[in-house]
Protein backbone atom coordinates (compact mmCIF):
# COMPACT_ATOMS: atom_id res chain seq x y z
CA UNK A 1 0.00 0.00 0.00
CA UNK A 2 2.82 2.73 0.90
CA UNK A 3 4.47 2.12 -2.28
CA UNK A 4 1.16 2.38 -4.62
CA UNK A 5 0.75 5.85 -2.49
CA UNK A 6 4.41 6.67 -3.48
CA UNK A 7 3.58 5.92 -7.48
CA UNK A 8 -0.14 8.07 -7.00
CA UNK A 9 2.08 11.07 -5.79
CA UNK A 10 5.09 10.55 -8.25
CA UNK A 11 2.28 10.63 -10.81
CA UNK A 12 0.53 13.42 -9.26
CA UNK A 13 3.77 15.46 -9.23
CA UNK A 14 4.12 14.35 -12.74
CA UNK A 15 1.06 15.97 -13.97
CA UNK A 16 1.34 19.32 -11.95
CA UNK A 17 5.16 19.92 -12.61
CA UNK A 18 5.71 18.29 -16.43
CA UNK A 19 2.68 16.97 -17.79
CA UNK A 20 0.41 19.94 -17.14
CA UNK A 21 2.48 22.64 -17.95
CA UNK A 22 3.62 20.68 -21.60
CA UNK A 23 0.27 20.87 -22.45
CA UNK A 24 -0.63 24.45 -22.10
CA UNK A 25 2.64 25.13 -23.72
CA UNK A 26 1.66 23.15 -26.36
CA UNK A 27 -1.70 24.40 -27.32
CA UNK A 28 0.00 28.28 -26.67
CA UNK A 29 2.75 27.55 -29.07
CA UNK A 30 0.36 25.54 -31.63
CA UNK A 31 -2.15 28.22 -31.96
CA UNK A 32 0.78 30.88 -32.57
CA UNK A 33 2.14 28.70 -35.47
CA UNK A 34 -0.71 28.51 -36.82
CA UNK A 35 -1.24 32.41 -37.14
CA UNK A 36 2.55 32.95 -37.58
CA UNK A 37 2.65 30.04 -40.36
CA UNK A 38 -0.35 30.96 -42.04
CA UNK A 39 0.55 34.57 -42.68
CA UNK A 40 4.40 33.71 -43.13
CA UNK A 41 3.29 31.33 -45.57
CA UNK A 42 0.79 33.06 -47.59
CA UNK A 43 3.71 35.85 -47.75
CA UNK A 44 6.00 33.60 -49.16
CA UNK A 45 3.84 32.09 -51.46
CA UNK A 46 2.83 35.91 -52.82
CA UNK A 47 6.67 36.46 -53.31
CA UNK A 48 7.37 33.12 -54.86
CA UNK A 49 4.53 34.32 -57.69
CA UNK A 50 6.25 38.40 -58.27
CA UNK A 51 9.63 36.35 -58.57
CA UNK A 52 8.93 34.16 -60.75
CA UNK A 53 6.81 36.66 -63.32
CA UNK A 54 9.65 38.91 -62.59
CA UNK A 55 11.85 36.55 -63.57
CA UNK A 56 10.16 35.80 -66.66
CA UNK A 57 9.90 39.51 -67.34
CA UNK A 58 13.17 40.08 -67.44
CA UNK A 59 14.21 37.47 -69.95
CA UNK A 60 11.39 38.61 -72.36
CA UNK A 61 12.63 41.80 -72.45
CA UNK A 62 16.79 42.05 -72.16
CA UNK A 63 16.63 45.61 -72.04
CA UNK A 64 15.64 46.27 -68.73
CA UNK A 65 19.01 45.86 -67.50
CA UNK A 66 20.77 48.84 -68.96
CA UNK A 67 18.08 49.98 -65.87
CA UNK A 68 19.73 48.19 -63.38
CA UNK A 69 21.99 51.39 -62.02
CA UNK A 70 18.06 53.27 -61.70
CA UNK A 71 16.49 50.26 -59.72
CA UNK A 72 19.73 50.47 -57.56
CA UNK A 73 19.16 54.46 -57.23
CA UNK A 74 15.71 53.50 -56.19
CA UNK A 75 16.18 50.62 -53.68
CA UNK A 76 19.04 52.63 -52.32
CA UNK A 77 17.02 55.79 -51.68
CA UNK A 78 14.16 53.63 -50.34
CA UNK A 79 15.88 51.87 -47.73
CA UNK A 80 17.92 55.24 -46.98
CA UNK A 81 14.54 57.05 -46.78
CA UNK A 82 12.04 54.70 -44.77
CA UNK A 83 14.56 51.36 -43.97
CA UNK A 84 17.52 52.54 -42.07
CA UNK A 85 16.16 50.76 -39.08
CA UNK A 86 15.70 47.37 -40.73
CA UNK A 87 18.93 48.12 -43.37
CA UNK A 88 20.87 45.01 -41.35
CA UNK A 89 18.55 42.27 -42.85
CA UNK A 90 19.12 38.86 -41.48
CA UNK A 91 22.07 39.87 -39.16
CA UNK A 92 19.12 42.09 -37.41
CA UNK A 93 17.45 39.62 -36.39
CA UNK A 94 20.36 37.31 -35.19
CA UNK A 95 21.51 40.98 -32.81
CA UNK A 96 18.07 41.16 -31.67
CA UNK A 97 17.91 37.63 -30.78
CA UNK A 98 21.19 37.60 -28.44
CA UNK A 99 19.79 41.18 -27.18
CA UNK A 100 16.54 42.18 -27.47
CA UNK A 101 15.78 45.99 -27.44
CA UNK A 102 12.59 46.80 -29.33
CA UNK A 103 10.45 44.70 -31.62
CA UNK A 104 11.51 44.25 -35.56
CA UNK A 105 9.57 47.14 -37.70
CA UNK A 106 7.08 45.41 -39.24
CA UNK A 107 7.93 47.48 -42.27
CA UNK A 108 11.20 45.26 -43.07
CA UNK A 109 8.80 42.96 -44.34
CA UNK A 110 7.36 45.04 -47.84
CA UNK A 111 10.85 46.74 -47.94
CA UNK A 112 12.68 43.65 -48.22
CA UNK A 113 10.18 42.61 -50.75
CA UNK A 114 10.28 45.09 -53.03
CA UNK A 115 13.88 45.43 -52.74
CA UNK A 116 14.31 41.69 -53.54
CA UNK A 117 11.39 41.97 -56.63
CA UNK A 118 13.07 45.05 -57.56
CA UNK A 119 16.79 43.39 -57.92
CA UNK A 120 15.44 40.00 -59.72
CA UNK A 121 13.25 42.30 -62.17
CA UNK A 122 16.04 44.88 -63.44
CA UNK A 123 18.75 42.26 -63.43
CA UNK A 124 20.78 41.91 -60.06
CA UNK A 125 22.00 38.13 -59.31
CA UNK A 126 20.39 37.42 -55.40
CA UNK A 127 18.51 34.58 -53.88
CA UNK A 128 15.46 34.71 -51.87
CA UNK A 129 16.32 33.17 -48.71
CA UNK A 130 17.00 36.57 -46.81
CA UNK A 131 13.93 37.89 -47.89
CA UNK A 132 11.50 34.97 -46.65
CA UNK A 133 13.67 34.98 -43.48
CA UNK A 134 13.09 38.31 -42.84
CA UNK A 135 9.57 38.56 -43.89
CA UNK A 136 9.11 35.53 -41.43
CA UNK A 137 11.00 36.93 -38.47
CA UNK A 138 9.36 40.05 -39.13
CA UNK A 139 5.78 38.95 -39.45
CA UNK A 140 6.48 37.23 -36.51
CA UNK A 141 8.09 39.62 -33.83
CA UNK A 142 4.64 41.69 -34.03
CA UNK A 143 3.25 38.82 -32.19
CA UNK A 144 5.07 39.72 -29.18
CA UNK A 145 3.11 43.36 -29.16
CA UNK A 146 -0.01 41.87 -30.36
CA UNK A 147 -0.44 38.93 -27.51
CA UNK A 148 1.67 40.64 -24.65
CA UNK A 149 4.04 38.13 -24.69
CA UNK A 150 6.66 37.93 -22.27
CA UNK A 151 10.33 38.78 -23.12
CA UNK A 152 10.92 35.15 -22.68
CA UNK A 153 8.91 34.20 -25.58
CA UNK A 154 10.61 36.33 -28.04
CA UNK A 155 13.13 34.47 -29.07
CA UNK A 156 11.04 31.72 -29.62
CA UNK A 157 8.68 33.83 -31.55
CA UNK A 158 11.77 35.08 -33.98
CA UNK A 159 12.99 31.69 -34.42
CA UNK A 160 9.68 30.54 -35.54
CA UNK A 161 9.38 33.31 -38.09
CA UNK A 162 12.61 31.97 -39.22
CA UNK A 163 11.24 28.50 -39.35
CA UNK A 164 8.28 29.50 -40.90
CA UNK A 165 9.55 31.98 -44.13
CA UNK A 166 12.94 29.20 -45.08
CA UNK A 167 10.77 26.02 -44.63
CA UNK A 168 7.93 27.73 -47.29
CA UNK A 169 10.03 29.54 -49.60
CA UNK A 170 11.97 25.90 -49.75
CA UNK A 171 9.39 23.63 -49.30
CA UNK A 172 11.64 21.54 -47.35
CA UNK A 173 10.10 22.48 -43.54
CA UNK A 174 12.74 19.97 -41.79
CA UNK A 175 15.52 21.68 -42.86
CA UNK A 176 13.84 25.34 -42.37
CA UNK A 177 12.63 23.84 -38.51
CA UNK A 178 16.46 22.64 -38.01
CA UNK A 179 18.12 25.93 -39.41
CA UNK A 180 16.01 28.11 -37.83
CA UNK A 181 17.18 26.75 -34.49
CA UNK A 182 20.44 26.20 -36.19
CA UNK A 183 21.41 29.43 -37.15
CA UNK A 184 21.46 31.12 -34.43
CA UNK A 185 24.86 30.42 -32.88
CA UNK A 186 27.78 28.20 -34.33
CA UNK A 187 28.04 24.93 -32.63
CA UNK A 188 25.16 24.72 -30.85
CA UNK A 189 21.00 23.84 -31.63
CA UNK A 190 18.82 25.80 -28.98
CA UNK A 191 16.24 23.32 -28.52
CA UNK A 192 13.99 25.02 -26.16
CA UNK A 193 12.29 26.15 -29.24
CA UNK A 194 12.29 23.48 -31.18
CA UNK A 195 8.75 22.56 -31.12
CA UNK A 196 7.52 25.81 -32.34
CA UNK A 197 9.75 25.76 -35.15
CA UNK A 198 8.55 22.22 -36.11
CA UNK A 199 5.56 23.48 -35.88
CA UNK A 200 5.32 27.18 -37.69
CA UNK A 201 8.18 25.82 -40.59
CA UNK A 202 5.04 22.74 -41.44
CA UNK A 203 2.24 25.19 -40.92
CA UNK A 204 3.91 27.87 -43.44
CA UNK A 205 4.76 25.28 -45.85
CA UNK A 206 1.33 23.86 -46.25
CA UNK A 207 0.15 27.11 -46.36
CA UNK A 208 2.32 28.17 -49.23
CA UNK A 209 2.53 25.07 -51.40
CA UNK A 210 -0.88 23.22 -50.45
CA UNK A 211 -3.22 25.91 -49.92
CA UNK A 212 -1.83 28.71 -52.57
CA UNK A 213 0.07 26.11 -54.75
CA UNK A 214 3.22 28.09 -54.95
CA UNK A 215 5.82 26.14 -57.10
CA UNK A 216 9.05 24.40 -55.64
CA UNK A 217 11.42 23.10 -58.14
CA UNK A 218 12.21 19.47 -58.07
CA UNK A 219 16.00 17.96 -58.36
CA UNK A 220 16.47 14.40 -58.83
CA UNK A 221 19.30 12.19 -58.12
CA UNK A 222 19.22 9.19 -60.42
CA UNK A 223 21.31 6.84 -59.37
CA UNK A 224 23.05 6.44 -55.75
CA UNK A 225 26.10 4.19 -55.76
CA UNK A 226 26.54 1.84 -52.79
CA UNK A 227 28.23 3.26 -50.19
CA UNK A 228 32.22 1.34 -49.34
CA UNK A 229 35.18 2.88 -47.79
CA UNK A 230 36.44 4.20 -51.33
CA UNK A 231 33.08 6.21 -52.04
CA UNK A 232 33.53 7.46 -48.51
CA UNK A 233 37.08 8.90 -48.59
CA UNK A 234 36.10 10.75 -51.52
CA UNK A 235 33.30 12.38 -50.30
CA UNK A 236 36.23 14.24 -47.94
CA UNK A 237 38.22 15.95 -50.90
CA UNK A 238 34.97 16.77 -52.57
CA UNK A 239 33.43 18.54 -49.30
CA UNK A 240 36.46 20.39 -48.83
CA UNK A 241 36.06 22.31 -52.57
CA UNK A 242 32.79 22.86 -51.02
CA UNK A 243 33.65 24.34 -47.72
CA UNK A 244 36.02 26.55 -49.35
CA UNK A 245 33.76 28.06 -51.93
CA UNK A 246 31.35 28.79 -49.46
CA UNK A 247 34.01 30.47 -47.53
CA UNK A 248 34.90 32.48 -50.82
CA UNK A 249 31.59 33.79 -51.21
CA UNK A 250 31.14 34.80 -47.75
CA UNK A 251 34.10 36.80 -48.26
CA UNK A 252 34.36 37.96 -51.50
CA UNK A 253 30.78 39.85 -50.19
CA UNK A 254 32.33 41.07 -47.50
CA UNK A 255 34.94 42.50 -49.63
CA UNK A 256 32.54 44.37 -52.12
CA UNK A 257 30.87 45.66 -49.60
CA UNK A 258 33.44 47.15 -47.66
CA UNK A 259 34.72 48.48 -51.00
CA UNK A 260 31.65 50.15 -51.85
CA UNK A 261 31.06 52.12 -47.98
CA UNK A 262 34.56 53.05 -48.17
CA UNK A 263 34.70 54.91 -51.49
CA UNK A 264 31.11 55.86 -51.80
CA UNK A 265 29.89 57.60 -48.73
CA UNK A 266 26.11 58.55 -49.84
CA UNK A 267 24.29 54.84 -49.64
CA UNK A 268 22.21 55.23 -52.35
CA UNK A 269 24.69 55.81 -55.04
CA UNK A 270 26.24 52.31 -53.86
CA UNK A 271 23.82 49.76 -55.57
CA UNK A 272 23.98 52.67 -59.17
CA UNK A 273 27.63 52.05 -59.11
CA UNK A 274 27.32 48.41 -58.53
CA UNK A 275 24.39 48.06 -61.15
CA UNK A 276 26.17 49.44 -63.44
CA UNK A 277 29.17 47.47 -63.04
CA UNK A 278 26.70 44.28 -63.25
CA UNK A 279 24.76 45.47 -66.48
CA UNK A 280 27.86 46.22 -68.58
CA UNK A 281 29.08 42.43 -67.42
CA UNK A 282 25.72 40.84 -68.56
CA UNK A 283 26.42 42.33 -71.99
CA UNK A 284 30.00 42.31 -72.56
CA UNK A 285 29.97 38.11 -71.91
CA UNK A 286 26.43 38.50 -73.54
CA UNK A 287 24.46 36.18 -71.41
CA UNK A 288 22.04 36.24 -67.96
CA UNK A 289 23.12 32.80 -66.73
CA UNK A 290 24.87 34.34 -63.99
CA UNK A 291 22.00 36.76 -62.65
CA UNK A 292 18.74 36.56 -61.27
CA UNK A 293 18.36 33.05 -59.29
CA UNK A 294 20.17 30.78 -62.14
CA UNK A 295 17.44 27.78 -61.13
CA UNK A 296 17.53 26.92 -65.09
CA UNK A 297 21.80 26.20 -64.37
CA UNK A 298 21.25 24.34 -61.35
CA UNK A 299 18.67 22.18 -62.89
CA UNK A 300 21.26 22.07 -65.55
CA UNK A 301 24.08 20.75 -63.49
CA UNK A 302 22.46 17.52 -62.70
CA UNK A 303 22.60 15.87 -66.15
CA UNK A 304 25.08 17.87 -68.35
CA UNK A 305 28.47 19.17 -68.09
CA UNK A 306 29.05 22.91 -67.36
CA UNK A 307 31.86 25.14 -68.10
CA UNK A 308 34.22 25.10 -65.10
CA UNK A 309 34.05 28.56 -64.49
CA UNK A 310 30.32 28.71 -63.83
CA UNK A 311 30.47 28.86 -60.02
CA UNK A 312 32.88 31.74 -60.10
CA UNK A 313 31.21 33.65 -62.13
CA UNK A 314 28.03 33.62 -59.77
CA UNK A 315 29.76 33.98 -56.79
CA UNK A 316 31.55 37.03 -58.39
CA UNK A 317 27.81 38.40 -59.79
CA UNK A 318 26.25 38.03 -56.38
CA UNK A 319 28.81 39.38 -54.45
CA UNK A 320 28.92 42.41 -56.10
CA UNK A 321 25.33 42.60 -56.48
CA UNK A 322 24.51 41.94 -52.71
CA UNK A 323 27.90 44.15 -51.57
CA UNK A 324 26.55 47.05 -53.37
CA UNK A 325 23.49 47.27 -51.90
CA UNK A 326 20.95 45.03 -53.30
CA UNK A 327 18.34 43.35 -51.63
CA UNK A 328 17.43 39.44 -51.55
CA UNK A 329 19.14 36.21 -50.14
CA UNK A 330 22.34 34.28 -50.44
CA UNK A 331 21.27 30.52 -50.40
CA UNK A 332 20.06 30.46 -53.73
CA UNK A 333 23.24 31.17 -54.97
CA UNK A 334 24.75 28.98 -52.82
CA UNK A 335 23.09 26.15 -54.57
CA UNK A 336 23.81 27.19 -57.75
CA UNK A 337 27.61 27.90 -56.71
CA UNK A 338 27.60 23.99 -55.12
CA UNK A 339 25.83 22.40 -57.95
CA UNK A 340 28.05 23.77 -60.68
CA UNK A 341 31.29 23.16 -58.58
CA UNK A 342 30.33 19.11 -57.93
CA UNK A 343 29.65 19.29 -61.56
CA UNK A 344 33.05 20.24 -62.27
CA UNK A 345 34.46 17.83 -59.45
CA UNK A 346 32.44 14.89 -61.18
CA UNK A 347 35.25 15.25 -64.00
CA UNK A 348 38.05 14.37 -61.30
CA UNK A 349 35.82 12.40 -58.54
CA UNK A 350 34.54 8.87 -59.34
CA UNK A 351 30.64 9.65 -58.72
CA UNK A 352 27.96 10.19 -60.32
CA UNK A 353 27.54 14.01 -61.69
CA UNK A 354 23.56 14.23 -60.39
CA UNK A 355 25.03 12.97 -57.40
CA UNK A 356 28.33 15.58 -56.61
CA UNK A 357 26.08 18.25 -58.03
CA UNK A 358 23.20 17.80 -54.81
CA UNK A 359 26.01 17.18 -52.29
CA UNK A 360 27.77 20.83 -53.42
CA UNK A 361 24.30 22.24 -53.80
CA UNK A 362 23.69 22.09 -49.96
CA UNK A 363 27.42 21.03 -48.59
CA UNK A 364 28.37 24.91 -50.13
CA UNK A 365 25.04 26.48 -47.66
CA UNK A 366 26.51 24.96 -45.08
CA UNK A 367 29.75 26.11 -45.56
CA UNK A 368 28.82 29.76 -46.37
CA UNK A 369 25.84 29.81 -43.26
CA UNK A 370 27.04 27.40 -40.44
CA UNK A 371 24.36 24.80 -40.83
CA UNK A 372 25.71 21.64 -41.74
CA UNK A 373 22.44 19.72 -39.77
CA UNK A 374 19.84 21.84 -41.21
CA UNK A 375 21.98 21.50 -44.71
CA UNK A 376 21.81 17.63 -44.72
CA UNK A 377 17.76 17.41 -43.86
CA UNK A 378 17.44 19.79 -46.48
CA UNK A 379 19.68 17.28 -49.11
CA UNK A 380 17.16 14.65 -47.53
CA UNK A 381 13.81 16.07 -48.33
CA UNK A 382 15.29 17.21 -51.76
CA UNK A 383 17.13 14.48 -53.13
CA UNK A 384 15.54 11.36 -50.99
CA UNK A 385 16.90 9.44 -48.06
CA UNK A 386 19.73 7.40 -50.17
CA UNK A 387 21.69 10.37 -50.55
CA UNK A 388 21.98 10.58 -47.12
CA UNK A 389 25.46 9.78 -46.32
CA UNK A 390 26.88 11.11 -49.08
CA UNK A 391 25.16 15.07 -48.67
CA UNK A 392 25.88 14.73 -44.87
CA UNK A 393 29.09 14.07 -44.86
CA UNK A 394 29.87 16.70 -47.45
CA UNK A 395 27.68 19.18 -45.24
CA UNK A 396 29.59 18.50 -42.07
CA UNK A 397 33.35 18.52 -44.19
CA UNK A 398 32.36 21.72 -45.70
CA UNK A 399 31.24 23.30 -42.43
CA UNK A 400 34.66 22.50 -41.06
CA UNK A 401 36.88 23.60 -43.78
CA UNK A 402 34.84 26.92 -44.53
CA UNK A 403 36.06 28.12 -41.23
CA UNK A 404 34.56 30.45 -38.63
CA UNK A 405 33.87 32.42 -41.53
CA UNK A 406 29.82 33.13 -43.16
CA UNK A 407 27.63 34.86 -45.13
CA UNK A 408 25.94 36.28 -41.41
CA UNK A 409 28.67 38.43 -39.92
CA UNK A 410 26.04 38.41 -36.61
CA UNK A 411 26.96 35.22 -35.94
CA UNK A 412 27.87 34.33 -32.57
CA UNK A 413 30.05 31.12 -32.02
CA UNK A 414 28.71 28.92 -29.02
CA UNK A 415 31.30 25.74 -30.03
CA UNK A 416 34.26 26.11 -32.11
CA UNK A 417 34.48 23.45 -35.08
CA UNK A 418 37.32 22.10 -33.44
CA UNK A 419 38.90 21.70 -30.04
CA UNK A 420 42.12 23.66 -31.39
CA UNK A 421 39.86 26.89 -32.02
CA UNK A 422 38.71 27.29 -28.08
CA UNK A 423 40.08 30.54 -28.12
CA UNK A 424 37.27 31.99 -30.90
CA UNK A 425 34.49 31.01 -28.56
CA UNK A 426 32.23 33.46 -27.79
CA UNK A 427 33.07 36.27 -30.49
CA UNK A 428 30.69 37.05 -33.47
CA UNK A 429 31.67 36.52 -37.08
CA UNK A 430 31.85 40.35 -37.49
CA UNK A 431 34.14 41.05 -34.86
CA UNK A 432 36.49 37.57 -35.90
CA UNK A 433 36.79 39.27 -39.39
Amino acid sequence: MLERARELIHFKRFIQTEFYPSLVYTIKWLVLAIFIGLLVGSASAFFLFALQWTTEYREANLYIIALLPLGGLLIGWVYYRFGESVVKGNNQLLEEFYNPLKPIPLRMAPLVLFGTIATHLFGGSAGREGTAVQMGGAIADQFTKWFKLKPIDRKTVITLGVAAGFASVFGTPLAGAIFALEWLMIGRVRYESILPAFLGAYVADYACTDFWAAHHTHYEIPFIPDLNLANVLWIIPAGICFGLAGRLFAKATTFWAEIFKKLIHYPPLRPVVGGAMVAILVFLIGTTKYIGLGVPTIVEAFNAELPWYDFLAKIGFTSLTLGAGFKGGEVTPLFYTGATLGNILSGVIPLPMALLAGMGFVAVFSGATNTPLSCTLMGIELFGAESGVYVGLACVVAYLFSGHSGIYGSQVIGSPKHSSLEHSKGKSLGKLE
